[in-house]
């Protein structure tokens, strides 16, 4: 007896193959949308222990939620933390607080290694938390290394003082920032003329993205969420380039 037609074998091979392709993209598209927040969350809750971890000792036993109500109530730190911060910052507005800063500065500043320390914490800290508004102007084009080469900078500001009167050049001086891929928050600092900087259009945030991806997100202009995909991508028309190269 000879065994069954498998003529339908083959038909099916097909359409399973589209059930395992469908079902790996879906697993990748999850894992996409799922490890932003999985890893947000994680390293929310590790600064939220670290907090707790640093500002609970402090706290007296029999004043902590498991002395209290029993529990173990993270974020207890974090809520303090930010308390004494708020203290510490209202106090340093005044005239006390700020007259006692300036007596511990005037003697931290005669401290060599304590000095070097504390001014490049302070300086850092005043960097990161400074509640002045400042920004990049807009992202830019710039040759670099070498003519011919173009990178994604960010426009700062115009040449002042010393730097724009010394520098021989008859046009104004401009100010940028070229970012490392894909860590954008080290770089260069140029000082081009203004004739050799081509300013974008897209968004500081976009040009933003689009160093750190390596160039393989870019912004969208039909959807300003979401990138806009390489097919759609034009090829910019070659500007001119005036001087010699």
């Amino acid at each position: 007896m000879q065994p069954a037609d498998d003529s339908e074998r083959p038909a099916k091979s097909p359409r399973w193959r589209r059930v395992l392709a469908g079902l790996r993209n879906s697993f990748l598209t999850g894992v996409v949308v799922i490890a932003p927040i999985a890893l947000t969350l994680w390293l929310i809750w590790r600064v939220i222990g670290w907090i707790d971890g640093w500002v609970l000792p402090f706290v007296p036993t029999r004043y902590r939620p498991e002395a209290l109500v029993g529990l173990d109530v993270p974020g207890l730190g974090v809520i303090i933390f930010v308390v004494f911060a708020v203290l510490v910052g209202w106090l340093a507005k005044g005239l006390i607080g700020s007259t006692f800063i300036s007596w511990g500065e005037s003697i931290v500043d005669r401290m060599p290694v304590v000095r070097s320390v504390y001014n490049a914490v302070k300086q850092i800290a005043e960097t990161v938390f400074s509640q002045a508004e400042t920004s990049f102007e807009r992202a830019c084009l710039v040759q670099y290394p070498r003519k011919g080469i173009w990178a994604v900078a960010f426009i700062s500001t115009t040449a002042k003082g010393e730097l724009a009167a010394k520098v021989p050049v008859e046009e104004q001086l401009v100010s940028v920032f070229l970012p490392t891929t894909p860590n954008p928050t080290s770089g260069f600092l140029l000082f081009v003329p203004e004739r050799d900087v081509i300013p974008l259009d897209m968004k500081v945030e976009d040009a933003a993205k689009l160093v750190i991806s390596a160039g393989l997100v870019y912004p969208n202009p039909k959807d300003p969420t979401k990138p806009l995909p390489a097919s759609e991508v034009k090829s910019p028309e070659r500007p001119a380039v005036t001087g010699p190269v």
